[in-house]
């Protein structure tokens, strides 16, 4: 199954069409920073994302690698495929766990906050020879949040660079807010269905080259998008969403969030157990 055809991932257009948002970004306050610098701080407001910190050792980040391996196969064994594994800390220990390991929340809560709430987890594996890319898009048209606060980890399974279609950002492009987009559900060699079409027009794309064991992070409003991976060596990410817990939630998104720093004091959270099972 590929993301595109599986709606219980990504809302429809008409969907999200009935939420009322706030699709503006909001700079990062954090006034005393515990692992971040503040420079570091400052160049997320201005760009709309960090990269190459370093989180998991090389012996780690293999372990993480081999249990990522063991869902893949188990997963095509299924009938899915590379990008299938979406929403996984509500099924697989295992991601539970990397969603919610302090090293990398102690990052995330320089940028959101005491308050943080995990509601994210999904396998961006891009296969040898692939062919796939990821066009230009937002992460926040796709997700019925509000207000846009909500900032992903991606961590690098394997390394990722320019030769097996690492990610790529424009930055400062989160700063123009919610930008329109074209569907392109019948594209496939499009991973996504949506496409910012003349994006490269706002910035220069940065590559975003990590080894095995760093992630980067970005805004929401941010623009990204991948090409597609020729090589003869796979590119997997992780990818870890994080939004401050006064975010609300619709379309029943609010159970998949999990309090991983602080509190809720709404409630409005489902804040669902480690699954037992791997």
């Amino acid at each position: 199954m590929s993301i595109r055809s599986a709606p219980k991932f990504i809302p429809t257009t008409e969907e999200l069409s009935q939420i009322e948002r706030d699709l503006r970004f909001h700079p990062v306050t954090t006034g005393n920073p515990k692992v971040l610098t503040a420079d570091q701080i400052a160049a997320f407001n201005r760009d709309g994302y960090l990269k190459g910190i370093r989180i998991f050792g090389n012996e780690e980040i293999s372990g993480v690698r081999g249990y990522f391996d063991e869902l893949l196969a188990n997963t095509l064994a299924a009938g899915g495929d590379s990008y299938s594994i979406s929403t996984a800390h509500l099924r697989y220990g295992g991601v539970y766990d990397l969603l919610t390991d302090p090293r990398i929340v102690a990052h995330v809560k320089d940028l959101l906050g005491e308050n943080v709430i995990a509601w994210g987890s999904h396998f961006f594996c891009k296969m040898p020879g692939d062919g796939k890319r990821v066009s230009w898009h937002q992460d926040s048209s796709y997700w019925p949040l509000t207000p846009s606060k909500a900032v992903t980890v991606w961590l690098a399974i394997d390394d990722a660079s320019v030769e097996n279609a690492c990610m790529r950002y424009i930055p400062g492009s989160h700063r123009f807010g919610h930008l329109t987009y074209t569907l392109s559900e019948n594209d496939d060699s499009n991973v996504l269905n949506q496409t910012v079409a003349g994006a490269e027009q706002l910035g220069e794309p940065v590559d975003v080259e990590l080894a095995a064991g760093e992630i980067s992070m970005h805004s929401d409003l941010l623009l990204h998008g991948s090409e597609a991976n020729h090589s003869s060596q796979r590119r997997c990410g992780l990818t870890l969403r994080y939004c401050p817990a006064d975010v609300r939630a619709g379309l029943g998104w609010n159970a998949k969030g999990v309090i991983v720093s602080g509190g809720d004091e709404s409630g409005h959270w489902g804040n669902a157990p480690r699954p037992e099972t791997d």
